[in-house]
């Protein structure tokens, strides 16, 4: 997911067992005994009917998932990450192979796949950062020799590591400080004291917090409106104490790139650096240079004032009618972490279903609504893969988008202690009907799983930016408000619970739980097979 918060969605009423019967019970008063014994053996076969606006609703058999299936997709493309820094960071080399990899598949189970390539600003991580303080030693600055240098006997150099004490954030610009450059690191607090950004011009700021009092786009703003030379973040209070000891893990965010650029003056300022630490390695850097004399070594090798190409691969099976329903997830990921949650549970949730619809195309036929899977690149950065794509699309989607379904995150970590839950949610009231009622299916078919994991369900029909309308913190946004002549998209979502990790080096494999992807998976593919082959609802 991208730079804003982690979307947690409000619990809508549940469709609870009550609710189902006493739908049932008002449909067999209003019919005749004849009608009533038809719905109970209709009730009692091996097909479950629900009820929407006093209709039987035939959903049919439930698709199967196969959960080692889906291990092994995600298994697939956490393999394709950077060898170093593990993660699949859009416009690069591994996030065109996991592209090529995605799109490869669609063309082998049958969909005329297509890979969409767009040019949009990208930054990109060239080589190994460094970062070191160091206290002076008992020779430098007395006898001519500088420093934290060579020469300087006794001086005392720590090494941060990359990835677990410190990442680069989306759209850092470069630095090359030297421990002879001797820059000033300036106490920022939380980054709200107007008065401490305008002493720290030329300087480098520090700020405390990972993001929750201000964002990384208000960290940079302030920083280059009072020409900051470069920006630290340290995280001292998100999930601090939870996956490493006691620290609190430093985390990715990304920057929204237009606002950076209009404070800029038109252009992405490419010589402030901007990274984020954990507490301990902060803390660290606190006593060495903010409060003593030492002197720090940062040097980070991005550029940022570029475009690069990410990929959009689809595997699309046409229908009898244009009319279509996407499912998709990015496969981007943050550049410092095998992405295992954040967003490969997606993609291998977007993979599984592809492959189960060429079994159902197989066995059912051509579907009466066309079927399209695709996956995005620069969804952390700024959601560029879907926007683009949009954009690129838009006539067609205007004109014949039934609904999307995004997976993003649409998973619950392997140890249960830190949730159970999923939650379904859209901006369509029929569109929620069918997914509360396939819910209650679900739980049915799968009674072991209801009892193991919480199903929650929201509505989302308010305008946008309103509390009670879709939130924009993924893929589907550009689906929903982005379309022609003001239409308002339909779509469908899930997220899960749990990731601790989010956005950290530890988002990886060993957190991944397949069996609690099966919940989305079947709910959202047994409404796709619903809209696929019944072209009236």
């Amino acid at each position: 997911m991208s730079e804003q918060e982690i979307f947690s969605a409000e619990i809508a009423e549940d469709w609870t067992g009550a609710n189902h019967r006493r739908s049932a019970v008002e449909f067999l008063r209003s019919t005749t005994f004849v009608a009533s014994v038809l719905v109970v053996l209709f009730i009692s076969s091996t097909f479950l009917y629900f009820f929407l606006d006093d209709e039987p609703v035939d959903y049919g058999a439930s698709i199967e998932f196969d959960q080692d299936r889906v291990r092994g997709f995600a298994e697939d493309l956490v393999s394709l990450g950077h060898p170093e820094w593990k993660g699949r960071m859009s416009g690069s080399i591994e996030e065109q192979a996991t592209a090529e990899y995605i799109a490869d598949l669609f063309e082998e189970l049958g969909y005329q796949a297509t890979l969409h390539t767009y040019e949009v600003p990208m930054h990109s991580i060239n080589s190994e950062p460094s970062l070191k303080v160091c206290k002076p030693g008992t020779v430098g600055g007395v006898i001519g020799v500088a420093e934290c240098s060579l020469g300087d006997q006794g001086s005392q150099v720590t090494t941060f590591n990359h990835r677990s004490d410190y990442v680069i954030q989306g759209f850092s610009g470069e630095s090359s400080f030297m421990f002879s450059d001797d820059m000033d690191v300036v106490y920022l607090g939380d980054g709200s004291d107007d008065s401490l950004w305008q002493s720290a011009a030329g300087k480098i700021g520090y700020v405390v917090g990972a993001g929750t009092k201000l964002g990384n786009t208000d960290y940079m703003t302030r920083a280059i409106e009072n020409d900051l030379a470069s920006i630290i973040r340290v995280n001292k209070d998100y999930n601090c104490g939870k996956i490493e000891g006691n620290d609190c893990v430093p985390i990715f965010k990304g920057t929204n790139f237009d606002a950076i650029v209009q404070a800029n003056g038109g252009n992405v300022p490419s010589q402030m650096a901007f990274i984020a630490m954990s507490k301990e390695a902060g803390e660290i850097l606190e006593e060495v240079v903010i409060n003593g004399s030492g002197r720090l070594e940062m040097i980070i090798d991005v550029t940022n004032d570029q475009e690069l190409t990410i990929r959009v691969p689809c595997g699309t099976y046409y229908g009898n009618s244009n009319e279509l329903v996407i499912v998709g997830a990015h496969h981007d990921t943050v550049y410092q972490a095998e992405g295992a949650v954040d967003d490969t549970s997606g993609t291998a949730s977007v993979l599984e279903l592809a492959t189960i619809f060429s079994e159902e195309i197989a066995e059912n036929g051509i579907p009466e609504r066309t079927i399209r899977f695709c996956t995005w690149g620069g969804e952390e950065e700024g959601l560029w893969g879907s926007n683009a794509y949009v954009a690129d699309l838009n006539k067609e989607l205007s004109e014949n988008l039934r609904l999307y379904i995004n997976l993003d995150m649409n998973h619950v970590d392997i140890d249960s202690s830190r949730g159970n839950s999923v939650t379904l949610f859209s901006n369509h009231p029929e569109d929620y009907e069918h997914i509360k009622n396939l819910t209650e299916k679900y739980k049915d078919d799968y009674p072991e799983m209801a009892e193991k994991y919480t199903i929650n369900l929201g509505l989302y029909d308010g305008d946008k930016g309103e509390p009670n309308g879709m939130p924009c913190n993924s893929d589907h946004c550009p689906f929903v408000y982005n379309l022609e002549d003001n239409i308002v998209g339909r779509a469908a979502v899930c997220y899960g619970s749990g990731s601790w990790e989010y956005h950290t080096y530890l988002d990886e494999m060993s957190r991944f739980n397949e069996e609690s992807l099966g919940i989305s998976i079947t709910i959202y593919g047994n409404y796709v097979k619903y809209l696929a082959w019944n072209a009236d609802t």
